[in-house]
């Protein structure tokens, strides 16, 4: 698919929209590809002077038109700002599929907290994410993407568990409700800014709590439960919607990876340490704000569960890599030995702060994971990097790449990632959701907005701690 074809099947914009390209990208044949001025959803000002920043300081074209495209690429295409009751409220769309994901939605914003300090009105946008998100939490904790309209039903209506209006899909995954408290706890202490979180916002942290000792399974399997009429079985759980069985450890069970498809072993390793990490930030905020030390506590002991439980079930000794975090366990000492593109994934554990760099567990789980022993670790003509089995085998995924870049202290790799992102883009200006391992024209989902954003985050966070590498 070239450039052209891109723009027309991802419905952005007629080539007659097009501005005229910069100078240097200009030299090398590269339009512009964002939505002109007035046909944007939201403009920031520090936004865009980051992009000029990047744009006048690195000399390479290529690397400041895709930088150009992608950090923007959210609040040009998917954001849609508005008012709730009074406050803020931004429903946010993950580009080719009109639903809002608690975990995309915050992932897609996430990287505009660096600016949200100069920018008040990027300050709200993203306050009304928060907004938007506890309102989403408090209607279904179960489910994972939501309609702006609360009044729509959606394609996935005959899915076999308990549907409403306003949910687009009900794939319960731990990492939904661990976003929002990311995205939320980064905010306050980016901003100081304490005005989204009110009674709603507490009552939402509760129904997380208590989802979270629900899906501890300790008396059961709980109130949940999933199954869709489906040829695939990453779409659907066995045994009446609930999963294969597991063994109460303190681990909670996730009924659906964050790539949306069906766990293995329900008790996900990675997102479980997203948990933890979670439930500490929660706490700090419940009693900094709210005054709440009971609150404080009680998240606090249920992070700490899971931790030790992490300590006592996650660690798995491989004959090659040594001792390694698995990927899904169940308790009674099954796992599985491999890693997922998204994020939460292994690989990414110390991007979400939920487990030091050094860790030598880590470090060797990190070997594992971006070699042949990772059974969706790909290495073809165009590049190397993990798939998984969401679109199929030799699909590598930008976000995998770009983790890689952003969990490495050594250049030579950072500048590699960068490289290979650089080169396999098809000549559309983007990051997409997957790219053949051979070819980097055959890719799926050319609008992505959660890839776009996340490359621009590491683009930028290159320029700014090792600008060398960009050169």
């Amino acid at each position: 698919m070239n450039r052209w074809a891109f723009v027309q099947s991802a419905g952005l914009l007629a080539a007659s929209s097009f501005l005229s390209p910069p100078s240097r990208a200009a030299a090398l044949g590269l339009p512009v590809m964002r939505p002109v001025a007035g046909q944007r959803r939201f403009s920031s000002r520090a936004v865009e002077a980051a992009i000029g920043e990047f744009q006048q300081k690195v000399k390479d074209p290529e690397l400041g038109w895709l930088f150009g495209n992608c950090l923007p690429n959210p609040l040009d295409t998917t954001v849609a700002p508005g008012t709730h009751l009074g406050r803020p409220d931004t429903y946010v769309s993950t580009g080719d599929i009109d639903a809002m994901w608690l975990r995309d939605s915050s992932a897609q914003v996430w990287p505009y907290l660096a600016f949200v300090k100069q920018d008040a009105p990027l300050r709200q946008l993203v306050a009304g994410v928060i907004h938007r998100q506890t309102r989403c939490i408090l209607q279904d904790p179960y489910a994972n993407a939501f309609y702006q309209d609360p009044t729509k039903v959606g394609e996935w209506k005959t899915d076999h568990t308990a549907m409403q209006p306003g949910v687009h899909e009900r794939k319960w995954a731990i990492d939904s409700l661990c976003y929002p408290i990311r995205l939320a706890y980064h905010y306050w202490k980016t901003t100081g800014d304490e005005q989204p979180f009110d009674a709603q916002w507490r009552q939402a942290i509760d129904l997380t709590v208590k989802t979270f000792r629900e899906q501890q399974r300790k008396t059961g399997p709980g109130p949940y439960h999933f199954q869709r009429t489906t040829a695939k079985a990453t779409d659907t759980q066995p045994l009446g919607g609930h999963g294969y069985p597991v063994l109460p450890t303190g681990l909670i069970a996730s009924a659906f990876r964050p790539s949306d498809d069906a766990t293995l072993l329900p008790f996900l390793v990675p997102s479980n340490f997203f948990a933890v990490i979670s439930l500490r930030q929660a706490a700090l905020m419940l009693n900094d704000i709210q005054h709440d030390g009971a609150a404080y506590q009680n998240l606090m002991a249920l992070a700490d569960e899971v931790a030790v439980a992490l300590r006592e079930h996650a660690i798995i000794t491989h004959p090659v890599h040594g001792r390694v975090y698995a990927y899904e366990v169940d308790g009674y000492g099954g796992h599985t030995l491999l890693d997922d593109a998204n994020v939460p994934s292994l690989l990414a554990l110390p991007y979400l702060g939920a487990i030091p760099l050094n860790d030598p567990v880590y470090q060797n789980t990190r070997r594992l994971v971006l070699s042949a022993d990772n059974p969706f670790f790909y290495k073809g003509k165009a590049g190397e990097g993990i798939g998984g089995p969401h679109v199929g085998q030799d699909m590598i995924w930008p976000i995998s790449i770009v983790m890689r870049g952003l969990t490495s202290i050594n250049d030579a790799e950072i500048r590699a990632c960068v490289q290979l992102l650089k080169t396999t883009h098809a000549g559309t200006g983007y990051m997409h959701e997957s790219f053949h391992k051979d070819d980097p024209n055959t890719y799926t989902r050319p609008w992505f907005a959660w890839a776009n954003t996340l490359f621009g985050e590491f683009l930028w966070k290159v320029y700014q701690e090792r600008p060398t590498l960009l050169r």
